[in-house]
């Protein structure tokens, strides 16, 4: 009954688990929103990477295709001058200015030179005596004489014997004859110190890296430089891998090269045998967001965290003053003597138990309890120990009402009423005899008692209600019973005869 009281009293809202529960919510739910928008973060991040990569991989490419288109347009000039009888048969100083145009003196650019079927220099553009050289060995030559239809033909990188081992590659043409049969080479080197300087100047963070490599895996250049990267050969790298599947994409791997993990994005130029690979470190990448992200991240932890322990502080001091208003309605019902229920409670249990029996038609069945000569213990023993009597007799009482429905009261001074729900007459008689004989058994000294102890007179009575009966008829028979005990010679039950 209190039980029911205690909760009923209150709102759900206010109880120190909602409050706790409510608190863990509110800072998962800001911690989820932070860890969202610190991932969108990282995703940002990652995008304008890309998108950085992808503008530095265009400007590289589009020098290298203007370059490259006019160096192809000098190669294609040599190779038509070269077939020209006036251009051949003109003074040598003539000729040369004829055959090699002003991009052979372009910065990065080795010689022009014309080779014959041989693989030996027959016209030089920095010479006009052709320097010694034979280069039937390099793969320019060999491509452009075994393939008539070859075109212009990149080399894979080398080291020029003409011009110190300065790393280069070469561009060529075919020069055929009239007749188609293979009359020798026209050839432009490229010093790889072009590549190195443009790759330069492209800004990609500590740990990034630009290259161009050949479709064949060959490492034309790559920013960082180290001499023993040109001219490895990575096509069996993972990276390689994604570099053929497509004309351009961005993807994350480890390089093979120097084991960092990377951005990568890539274009296969359109026009020549390269590929562009821009790469931005993830380290890099990620480095301003983490830097954000540990304090976001720490701020909104350790706020979630206060956030939870001052829920719990207050749910504890909610639980506090639960109880406290729950021990003060305790108190408000019960008798603070005997700890069983007061007067007051004792009139809604009977008014509940009592609508109850007359709407179920049961049996209801009440006892009316005095203890015998209370004065005289009272007078002879003083008031303390009456207090500690009444206590010891509430307690007796309490012990032997065992059912969930049935309930005692204190009704005033040494008097108690035991309330007992679908009780017929013959339980009542049962439990008041059981309630008599343990007061009696308490065995508490009293000398004005023709019986030498405590004992009590125990008043029983059993009632259907009818619809228009009252509770205080019960109450009264009783009462009127309890007064039979009590003149009959008391420490006796006596039953009330009239039932309704």
């Amino acid at each position: 009954m209190e039980r029911w009281f205690s909760f009923n009293g209150r709102n759900w809202l206010a109880a120190p688990s909602a409050i706790v529960a409510a608190g863990a919510f509110v800072a998962l739910f800001m911690v989820s929103i932070c860890a969202y928008v610190l991932y969108q973060g990282r995703l940002d991040a990652m995008a304008r990477a890309t998108e950085t990569s992808r503008n530095l991989a265009l400007i590289a490419e589009r020098d290298i295709e203007r370059n490259f288109e006019l160096y192809a347009l000098s190669l294609q000039a040599v190779a038509d001058g070269v077939n020209d009888p006036e251009v051949m048969a003109a003074a040598p100083k003539v000729r040369n200015e004829a055959l090699f145009d002003q991009a052979a003196t372009a910065s990065y650019l080795g010689s022009m030179f014309v080779l014959d079927p041989r693989g030996d220099i027959v016209l030089d553009s920095a010479n006009l005596a052709p320097r010694k050289g034979n280069f039937a060995d390099r793969d320019y030559f060999k491509a452009q004489r075994d393939n008539p239809s070859l075109g212009l033909y990149v080399s894979s990188p080398y080291f020029s014997r003409l011009r110190g081992n300065s790393a280069s590659i070469a561009l060529s043409r075919r020069i055929s004859r009239p007749d188609g049969s293979f009359a020798g080479v026209a050839v432009i080197a490229v010093e790889l110190d072009y590549f190195r300087k443009l790759f330069s100047s492209l800004s990609l963070g500590p740990h990034g890296s630009v290259a161009l490599i050949s479709r064949d895996g060959a490492m034309i250049m790559r920013q960082p430089y180290d001499p023993k990267v040109i001219g490895r050969n990575i096509r069996h790298a993972s990276t390689f891998k994604h570099f053929l599947s497509e004309p351009e994409g961005s993807f994350s791997d480890t390089a093979i090269i120097d084991g960092v993990r990377r951005l990568y994005y890539f274009r296969n130029l359109p026009k020549l045998p390269f590929i562009v690979m821009v790469a931005e470190a993830e380290s890099d990448i990620y480095a301003a967001w983490q830097r954000r992200a540990i304090v976001i991240g720490l701020t909104m932890a350790v706020f979630a965290a206060a956030l939870i322990g001052l829920s719990i502080a207050f749910a504890a001091q909610q639980r506090r003053r639960m109880r406290a208003e729950t021990e003060l309605a305790l108190l408000a019902r019960t008798d603070g003597l005997t700890g069983l229920n007061n007067r007051r409670t004792l009139g809604e249990i009977l008014d509940h138990e009592w609508r109850r029996a007359r709407r179920t038609h049961s049996v209801f069945s009440l006892l009316f309890v005095d203890i015998d000569r209370f004065k005289a213990y009272n007078d002879t023993y003083g008031h303390q120990a009456g207090d500690d009597a009444l206590a010891a007799v509430a307690r007796c009482i309490g012990e032997n009402i065992r059912r969930p429905a049935d309930s005692a009261a204190r009704y005033g001074g040494e008097e108690f009423i035991v309330v007992l729900p679908d009780t017929t007459q013959q339980g009542a008689a049962s439990m008041a005899e059981k309630i008599r004989a343990a007061i009696s058994d308490l065995a508490i000294d009293h000398a004005g008692s023709e019986f030498g102890r405590v004992t009590a007179s125990i008043g029983a009575a059993a009632w259907t209600p009818e619809r228009d009966s009252d509770v205080s008829a019960i109450i009264r028979a009783a009462d009127q019973a309890l007064y039979s005990a009590k003149a009959t010679g008391r420490n006796k039950v006596a039953m009330s005869m009239h039932t309704a």
